[in-house]
């Protein structure tokens, strides 16, 4: 479930959205919110967005992972 960004932990991997006109626009790649902004976890890189909403990484990406 999405979250909005204004609770979003800090020094946690989250998916990030941007909500347009009822459609999400999620990131695919996994970010954590520093006090500087926002990073990408794989390339540790600043990312430069205004995120509207988050949830857990873990929680949203677990299915995507698990063996069947």
């Amino acid at each position: 479930m999405w979250q909005p960004i204004t609770t979003a932990p800090f020094d946690r991997e989250l998916e990030l959205a941007v909500i347009e006109r009822e459609d999400i626009h999620a990131l695919i790649f996994p970010c954590r919110r520093e006090p500087q902004g926002w990073i990408n976890v794989t390339t540790g890189k600043r990312v430069v967005i205004n995120p509207t909403h988050w949830r857990a990484w873990d929680e949203c990406h677990e299915l995507q992972t698990r063996p069947h």
